[in-house]
């Protein structure tokens, strides 16, 4: 005996829902904080641009004030030291916790503009190995082969002496030396992404290379 339609549909409606899959950030937190060592870092470096934010707010002094009646005072819990200067002053009278709080800006800038240059030379020339393949990958691979050879530390003083002695020349020199490994890494997931069936199917249904 067939049901009655409204009992069916009374039944489908009190079925339980299927739950929502989780949105991809939540279960990247979800994975990220299992972790304790990349949860501290991350507070850490949060911290860290805070300080760089407030700084003019944190900072007690001005980082190029010079206090000539405090040349060389050691910082406040040692003998002589004064609550004025948490850390003490330098050989000319500046605060050197302000120089500090300050000085966290061009530290941080600089690491920001070396990830950001290291990620977007060494993923396109991973890509670009990846996908040409042939003498193209065979020219890219041989340089980064040649890089990797080299200790990371002579080869950042040997770019710096070509390129002269600056702030952003050293950044650059970094930028360098990070290329081999991102460039391997990238290289390795393009191949391995081509290698798939799909894209491989796509080639065998006369797909070109731009689509």
């Amino acid at each position: 005996m067939t049901p009655p339609q409204d009992t069916i549909a009374t039944t489908e409606n009190a079925a339980p829902a299927a739950e929502a899959p989780p949105h991809p950030i939540v279960e990247f937190w979800r994975y990220f904080s299992v972790n304790r060592g990349p949860v501290i870092g991350l507070v850490v470096i949060i911290l860290l641009a805070l300080v760089v934010i407030g700084a003019d707010v944190l900072a007690p002094h001005a980082p190029n004030e010079q206090y000539r009646d405090a040349f060389l005072a050691p910082p406040a819990w040692v003998e002589g030291g004064s609550a004025r200067f948490l850390l003490g002053t330098d050989d000319v009278g500046r605060d050197i916790l302000s120089r500090i709080i300050y000085g966290a800006r061009v530290s941080m800038s600089i690491g920001f503009l070396v990830v950001t240059l290291a990620l977007a030379s060494d993923i396109a020339l991973g890509l670009i190995a990846g996908f040409f393949r042939g003498v193209v990958d065979i020219a890219i691979m041989r340089a980064m082969d040649v890089m990797l050879a080299l200790p990371s530390l002579l080869l950042a003083i040997v770019i710096v002496a070509i390129l002269g002695p600056s702030l952003i020349n050293a950044a650059m020199a970094v930028v360098i030396v990070q290329l081999p490994h991102f460039v391997r890494l990238t290289r390795a997931a393009v191949i391995t992404e081509t290698a798939k069936d799909y894209v491989t199917a796509s080639r065998v249904s006369g797909a070109g290379s731009c689509g």
